[in-house]
């Protein structure tokens, strides 16, 4: 629900722990990083079963699209829904809509387990475009709110805790989901995925949120107009371009997880185990990253981390052995945590408030709606030649990447 606009933040800065206790900001925080989770579990979960009923990487892929398909064509809508002022029923939304997708896998295997072949996986890629409506719906608006809620400086700190929960999500959802799916069964996990979404949406509908800026005549809200905005930023133009190289880049840790654990002789248990390698990495760059943009600014972090993932993601490739892939992944992770964190301060600083709803839809576009393609594409590469091929076509696009944001570039 939304109060009258009025100041919600003390004149005092406030540093990261007051962030997480302060009722408005540090409910989104917690609630966020309780369905975060709830989506890895549901992502990692979806990747065994698909997985282990049809035994190809490219089905695997395709859980990717249909969870993240939707942000192409209908994320634009829903942020320009955001800069109109439904961002409280957006948020709420959204919510519904990803635990009604996980619960309806757990009530599916509850009653029919794993089956195989096809049609064991389809059902998981119906929920799983549910899952992904809900993303499109609440994403943008989710995204868009931060800067209402904190100062201009106390932003990058802010931007920092809303890459946090991704990061812990990373390391607690894969592990729990492998977990429960490998000891009780899929129908558990689902659940618990489903019950992190519920818990969040309660929370959204305790939250009071300043109201946005009224919508004003002789304002253009259209897409067209934000696109014309971000093109001819053409700094903001590339940090969405970094975002968008982030967001890809991260997807070998699902799609190609199971079969570079079955290329390794390991079992469902490694799949968690490479994935949440990839967040202890991410972890790590969370603890250092505020400092890094302090000392040496956002720009040179955003070039540093996606040099760190096309480094991580080569290690893989090259060095087919277990050390190495656990190694690799953590690099990676630990660029994509600099990556997401300073490119995001940087495109929430640089837009104006009547524009923020769209560009953000954009950054959801961005970071989710080119892994469906990268999903598809890895997991047909991995199937038609080898996975560790695959995972290095990543390292070299990671690579374009930096090289295109380079710190002049950005500033």
């Amino acid at each position: 629900m939304v109060e009258p606009l009025r100041t919600v933040v003390p004149q005092q800065r406030r540093g990261a722990f007051r962030l997480t206790i302060d009722p408005v900001f540090g409910g989104l925080f917690w609630g966020k990083l309780l369905s975060s989770v709830g989506v890895w579990v549901h992502g990692v979960v979806a990747a065994i079963v698909v997985f282990a009923s049809t035994h190809s990487a490219l089905a695997v892929g395709l859980v990717s699209v249909c969870q993240f398909a939707p942000q192409l064509l209908l994320t634009p809508l829903s942020g320009t829904m955001a800069d109109k002022g439904h961002v409280w029923g957006q948020m709420l939304g959204g919510r519904i809509l990803c635990c009604l997708g996980s619960l309806s896998l757990a009530a599916w295997f509850a009653h029919r387990g794993i089956v195989d072949g096809w049609s064991g996986a389809i059902p998981v890629l119906a929920a799983s475009l549910l899952v992904g409506l809900g993303f499109v719906l609440g994403g943008p608006a989710q995204q868009s709110v931060i800067p209402r809620l904190v100062r201009a400086d106390e932003l990058p700190t802010a931007m920092m805790l809303n890459t946090t929960p991704m990061t812990v999500a990373r390391i607690a959802g894969p592990a729990v989901g492998a977990v429960v799916a490998g000891q009780i069964g899929p129908a558990p996990a689902f659940a618990i995925a489903a019950g992190t979404h519920l818990v969040f949406a309660v929370i959204i509908a305790a939250i009071r949120f300043p109201r946005p800026e009224p919508h004003r005549d002789g304002v253009d809200y259209s897409v067209r107009a934000a696109l014309r905005h971000v093109w001819h930023d053409k700094p903001l133009l590339l940090l969405l371009i970094a975002v968008t190289a982030a967001g890809v880049g991260s997807e070998p840790t699902i799609t190609l997880a199971p079969a570079l654990a079955h290329s390794l002789h390991g079992n469902d248990g490694l799949v968690g185990g490479l994935t949440s390698c990839f967040g202890l990495g991410a972890g790590l760059g969370l603890m250092l990253v505020t400092t890094a943009g302090t000392w040496r600014g956002q720009s040179w972090v955003t070039f540093t981390g996606l040099s760190a993932m096309s480094a991580g993601m080569f290690a893989v490739a090259v060095a087919p052995f277990l050390p190495a892939a656990l190694i690799g992944f953590a690099v990676a992770g630990f660029g994509f945590t600099w990556t997401m964190s300073a490119a995001s301060t940087m495109v929430q600083q640089r837009v104006p408030d009547s524009l923020r709803g769209r560009v953000m839809a954009f950054w959801m576009i961005g970071f989710v709606g080119g892994r469906p393609m990268a999903a598809a594409a890895l997991g047909g590469v991995a199937d038609a030649t080898d996975v560790h091929i695959a995972i290095g076509t990543m390292c070299v696009l990671l690579a374009v990447a930096a090289t295109a944001c380079r710190p002049k570039a950005l500033d």
